[in-house]
């Protein structure tokens, strides 16, 4: 850990035994010694080594109130993880709004709220301080790490943000956090961190092929996952908001880069200069055309196995998907049917993508994160 307290987020399937074992144990929890081999394909040997180290250490616990009395043979005592005595603080910093969440070591949020995002960096501390305060209600749990997803750019070795749509310039988030909170932090770009989620909470989608992650809300963005692990750049991540688009409803004369077709402000100009209603059908419309034909373009360039959207500018059609559906399917030129997929955690996704951060370096390394932290 450097001396700021920072970590980069390791937004990926740990390979490591540990790793494996407490993913194992996570996904298929109340779980045996026996089903960790199979589930895992390590040696008996190695499996035991593990469940030693990660019950040492507070991760996993012995549950042997779960054991089938009617059982044959000697009992084996089911494994499960800590979800009593652990937890870990995140941040999700959007345009508009700052989420502010715990979870407990599997990933479920015990408590969250929002507050409003500052447009002075010099308040950041003010939220790093409420997330210290909101993790001191769960004084009976060991808070184990801190996490920060945010727009624009992050340079996730330092914790250090730059947010054009806010106004900020190299503001120092991760140390900031890790200072008040008192254990390490990582801090990284936020749809990544919401493509993490989609591999590492709940019941993961497949690890192994490619896959794109679309959000659209107040800011567009898009992260690529690579069997398993989300593809993040030495340099930062990519950006599609310049893209350009074609969108004469939302924008006078047409033309436009995508970012301009994107947020609640556009919505509300279109429909005083057309005079309709903020969520008219001719709005809509064109920002599910628009979305449709910017991923069907994406897609064609890198041919993922999967896509998955999240965020308002993708929900907010009162017929879903379909639209978005449709014209993905009229722009794309790759010949293979391909479904876009909804995030599973729906207007939940900006919490996932905090929590998903602080949890990813525990899930990637549990005994040197836990050993840190």
């Amino acid at each position: 850990m450097s001396p700021s307290g920072v970590v980069p987020a390791a937004l990926q399937v740990g390979a490591l035994p540990a790793a494996a074992v407490l993913q194992a144990v996570r996904v298929n929890g109340p779980v045996t010694r026996d089903h960790l081999a199979a589930a895992t394909t390590l040696s008996p040997a190695t499996i035991n080594r593990q469940v030693t180290n990660l019950c040492g250490l507070g991760l996993v616990v012995e549950r042997p109130e779960l054991v089938d009395p009617g059982g044959i043979g000697r009992p084996k005592n089911p494994l499960t993880l800590d979800r009593d005595h652990l937890c870990v603080a995140g941040m999700h910093i959007g345009a508009r709004r700052t989420l502010l969440a715990i979870a407990d070591l599997g990933g479920r949020t015990l408590y969250s709220h929002a507050v409003r995002t500052p447009r002075d960096a010099a308040e950041v501390g003010d939220l790093c301080i409420q997330l210290r305060d909101l993790a001191a209600r769960f004084s009976g749990r060991r808070l184990l790490w801190g996490g920060v997803a945010a727009g624009g750019a992050v340079d996730a070795s330092s914790g250090v943000v730059d947010h054009p749509v806010l106004g900020w310039r190299r503001v120092a988030v991760g140390p900031m956090l890790a200072d008040a909170l008192g254990v390490p932090v990582s801090v990284c770009e936020h749809v990544q961190a919401m493509a993490a989620a989609e591999l590492l909470l709940t019941y993961p989608r497949e690890f192994e092929g490619t896959g794109l992650f679309f959000y659209a809300r107040e800011t567009v963005g898009m992260a690529m996952t690579i069997d398993g692990k989300v593809h993040m750049p030495l340099h930062g991540a990519g950006s599609i908001a310049h893209l350009p688009v074609d969108a004469p409803v939302l924008v006078p004369g047409g033309r436009a880069r995508l970012q301009q077709v994107i947020g609640g402000r556009v919505d509300r100009e279109a429909a005083e200069r057309l005079g309709v209603a903020a969520g008219a059908s001719v709005i809509v419309d064109e920002r599910a055309d628009v979305l449709g034909t910017v991923v069907a373009m994406m897609r064609d360039v890198i041919n993922p196995d999967a896509v998955v959207v999240a965020g308002d500018a993708f929900a907010a059609h009162p017929d879903g998907l379909a639209p978005v559906q449709a014209a993905f399917d009229a722009a794309t030129t790759t010949s293979r049917t391909l479904e876009i997929s909804p995030s599973r955690f729906g207007i939940r996704v900006q919490e996932s993508a905090a929590v998903v951060v602080a949890l990813s370096v525990i899930y990637a390394d549990p005994v040197a994160a836990t050993s840190t932290g």
